[in-house]
This record gives structure tokens, C-alpha cells and sequence, in this order.
């Protein structure tokens, strides 16, 4: 069977305000390619990507690249999920979470 590609933005420092502004529901991972736990959390964050398409927006931040975005936002710990709602953070989950704590913030945003 072929790997369906999944619909997921890359978050930069360039394009973050654009993308808040552009999207009235969305989730961010910020996260790195050294960190175990982002790595296991990334299969859900596809899942949700895929399931809550044209409802939430998800994007992915490295935080290796965007390293002033992930101070902006006050990222201290990897994996995050930052929620935005009609451009303001409205939550974050902090670590390898389970799809159903995702869940229970998406309820919140859409």
C-alpha cells in the first residue's frame, strides 16, 4: 500500500505570525529531531493532523530552528503542543501526551 503524506505545515520564525493569523483553530508541535519523546509523539500528531483536516491547523516548529519563536512562546520543555484560538494561545500540553488529552483541548479550539 502507498504512505499517504499528511497535511502538515513547517512552523518557521518567517512564517508563525502569518500562519496564527491565517488559521482561527490551531496546534503547534514544537519539537527536535534529537528528542525521543517528539519522536514517539509524531505519529499522533500525524493522526490529528490528518483526522481534524479543514477543522484545526497543525503545524510542526523545530525548536533547533525557530529557537527565538520557542523563547517567545516561553517553550521550555520538548515536546509541546501550543494551542491557538483566533490567533491567541489558549493551552499547551507539555510531553508525550495521549491522543485523548489532544483531544480533549482540539474540543476547545474548534
Amino acid at each position: 500500500h502507498t504512505l499517504k503524506l499528511k497535511i502538515m505545515t513547517v512552523i518557521t520564525e518567517q512564517n508563525f505570525a502569518e500562519i496564527v493569523a491565517a488559521n482561527k483553530s490551531l496546534m503547534i508541535d514544537f519539537w527536535a529531531t534529537w528528542c525521543g519523546p517528539c519522536r514517539m509523539l509524531a505519529p499522533t500528531v500525524d493522526a490529528i493532523a490528518s483526522e481534524y483536516e479543514g477543522k484545526v491547523a497543525v503545524g510542526k516548529c523545530d525548536v533547533d530552528d525557530a529557537q527565538e519563536l520557542a523563547i517567545q512562546l516561553g517553550i521550555r520543555n520538548i515536546p509541546t503542543l501550543v494551542f491557538f484560538k483566533d490567533g491567541k494561545v489558549v493551552d499547551r500540553l507539555v510531553g508525550l501526551v495521549s491522543k485523548q488529552d489532544i483531544e480533549k483541548k482540539l474540543v476547545e479550539i474548534v
